[in-house]
């Protein structure tokens, strides 16, 4: 069994801010309802018993800069600025006291959404896989070391729509902190270096169109930048 039928995919690497390397991501996890004004704009709820998760492939991912076609079967793609961060150790069922430990690096993301598919598939109570992830969904900017960025909390996070401002936070305002996300998705997962995590997004989010420019700013980290083009 030594003959590949077809080539393997190339690995998916994220370049670190720092020029000393690169990232390679196996797993993306994304954290749902993370900001409660972002919750109550979207008719929603904070469930505060447990942060919960949807995936996307990391073949969907695509870096900071890029210019993507608006993409198929939608009439209402949405952007979703957030903070993400990489793990760098294995961890499973991690106490949250040392959850930080396992976090290697952070950057800027956008969470790119079908809003029109997952509303649908909301309706009908079915997974929102069509809705969040398809081709260049998840958007990424270069990693920060997370001995560089320190701890999360007073940060703003921002997002500008051809330079107008459209999503303004800071990270204080997570309902789940980074170490308790690690510690309960170590529950779910052994977690690995590879695995990615996105963390929600706050309110403001919106539609975008062909021609439209997103630049994602989280201080202390490199920007994150898309440019729609017209579907292929």
């Amino acid at each position: 069994m030594t003959d590949i039928l077809f080539p393997p995919p190339a690995p998916v690497l994220v370049p670190m801010r720092d020029g000393s390397g690169f990232y390679p991501v196996s797993r993306i996890f994304c954290v749902g309802r993370n900001y409660a004004d972002h919750a109550r704009e979207m008719g929603g709820e904070v469930d505060r018993e447990a942060p919960f998760y949807f995936t996307k492939s990391p073949a969907h991912l695509t870096l900071s800069g890029a210019t993507t076609p608006y993409p198929p079967g939608t009439e209402d793609f949405h952007h979703e600025m957030e903070f993400a961060f990489a793990i760098g150790a294995e961890g499973f069922r991690v106490a949250a006291a040392r959850a930080v430990d396992l976090v290697f690096g952070y950057a800027a993301g956008l969470d790119m959404t079908r809003r029109d598919l997952q509303g649908a598939a909301k309706d009908k109570r079915r997974p929102w896989d069509t809705g969040k992830d398809f081709e260049n969904a998840a958007v990424i900017g270069p990693l920060t070391r997370a001995t560089e960025f320190g701890a999360p909390g007073p940060q703003a996070i921002t997002l500008l729509l051809n330079g107008e401002p459209v999503q303004r936070s800071h990270l204080s305002e997570m309902v789940w902190s980074v170490p308790e996300i690690v510690a309960h998705l170590s529950t779910l997962y052994h977690l690995r270096p590879g695995d990615l995590i996105y963390t929600g997004t706050p309110a403001g989010v919106g539609p975008v169109a062909p021609g439209d420019r997103l630049h994602g700013e989280i201080d202390g980290l490199a920007p994150v930048d898309l440019t729609i083009a017209a579907a292929d």
